[in-house]
């Protein structure tokens, strides 16, 4: 497994896993179905830092690919906003749904890991919801400490905030 970046000759790898979320009824990547080329001129854009709203951070968008297939997705924000240390933190991950219970998310994490030190990114926040069991795992397993409790402004459920390196 190993990390790529979005392009446009991996259209028909990405489509399929965005209908995978799509039938388990998870609407993230429902952009993508609709305009594949637009969404991945939004990533592009949004690694530059081109257009993006007031306070946001541009990140970087990496794909977890296997085989020729699409595993899951992560988001690597280059910095932090005292919003994004509270919610949201450096990194942003999941895993489609098909996918899931398989050790892909501790994986995924773990590369995307590498990028931020590889963008001198050494000490990288993450939170997670408290009854997300399976990302506390990944989290922890990746070396993650916990620092801190919350409540996700967004949910209102109780958060997790980690720092890891």
């Amino acid at each position: 497994m190993h990390l790529v970046t979005p392009a446009a000759h991996r259209r028909a790898a990405f489509l399929e896993l965005a209908a995978d979320y799509e039938a388990a009824g998870e609407l993230r990547y429902a952009s993508a179905l609709q305009d594949f080329d637009a969404y991945v001129r939004r990533l592009e854009a949004g690694r530059r830092g081109d257009g993006l709203p007031h306070g946001w951070i541009p990140e970087a968008t990496f794909w977890l690919a296997s085989k020729g297939a699409l595993l899951g997705c992560a988001r690597l924000r280059l910095g932090l906003s005292p919003q994004l240390e509270y919610e949201g933190g450096h990194i942003g991950y999941d895993v489609r749904p098909s996918m899931r219970r398989r050790g892909h998310g501790t994986t995924l994490l773990r590369l995307v890991l590498i990028e931020a030190r590889a963008l001198a990114i050494e000490r990288v926040r993450i939170t997670c919801d408290d009854d997300n069991f399976g990302s506390i795992r990944v989290i922890e397993r990746n070396g993650g400490v916990l620092a801190d409790m919350g409540v996700s402004e967004a949910s209102g459920k109780p958060l997790r905030q980690y720092w890891i390196g």
